[in-house]
């Protein structure tokens, strides 16, 4: 079966207000030019210098979908990645935000999307603020205060990536819980619309807590 019949599987299998992001580390040109004429609207990559090579590649077809970066962003690549990028899920701190909204400008855009990244396992191998409500909300509160080129749209956060999905289901159930508590507040330049969390083996558990956000690769493109 082909990327084309995998992903319209896929897509018809999950509610059609949940945005597929096509996690496309490590896949060739070809397979996500396939993938953006089989429907999918969002790619998401881990890397700046990949992305800036997959955007070259694949030519007009970058122009038709929107692009999220999904891993972590180095201040010395961030010049690289505004042009590229559309949304930036993994802010997990503010000099990150900080070095991004002094950029924004020079990039040729006005306002740059991103989501908070919530490292919700306290994983140490994992980048991402702490599950800690209060430390989130001060977060989301300077960014709002102090930097006028970023919205904050939503919440990111990893789960275990391998293992029995239902393992996930716990941290899925507390992300949300921390993305209701900070929608009620009303705050600049901050509009909690979205919830990113779950991949190719968690999607399902994800959905099911809530996720209107799901980032798939292997599920569509098959095992590296």
């Amino acid at each position: 079966m082909g990327i084309k019949e995998k992903y319209q599987i896929i897509r018809k299998k999950i509610p059609d207000d949940v945005t597929i992001v096509l996690a496309a580390k490590k896949r060739t040109a070809d397979e996500v030019a396939e993938a953006i004429d089989a429907g999918v609207t969002d790619i998401g990559e881990n890397y700046v210098q990949e992305a800036q090579k997959m955007y070259e590649h694949l030519g007009k077809k970058a122009k038709i979908v929107r692009w999220h970066l999904i891993g972590s962003l180095q201040k010395n690549k961030i010049n690289t990645a505004l042009p590229i990028f559309d949304v930036i899920q993994t802010v997990g701190d503010f000099s990150i935000a900080e070095g991004i909204d002094k950029r924004v400008e020079k990039a040729g855009k006005k306002v740059i999307p991103v989501y908070i990244e919530i490292n919700i396992g306290s994983e140490i191998t994992k980048y991402g603020i702490k599950p800690e409500y209060k430390s989130i909300l001060d977060l989301i509160k300077k960014i709002s205060g102090n930097l006028e080129h970023l919205k904050v749209e939503g919440l990111m956060t990893m789960g275990p990536r391998f293992g029995d999905p239902e393992e996930s289901r716990l941290y899925f159930k507390k992300t949300k819980e921390i993305f209701d508590e900070i929608k009620t507040f009303d705050l600049p330049n901050v509009s909690m619309k979205t919830l990113s969390m779950g991949m190719s083996n968690s999607y399902k558990v994800a959905i099911e807590e809530g996720s209107n956000m799901v980032r798939i690769g292997s599920a569509v493109f098959g095992e590296r």
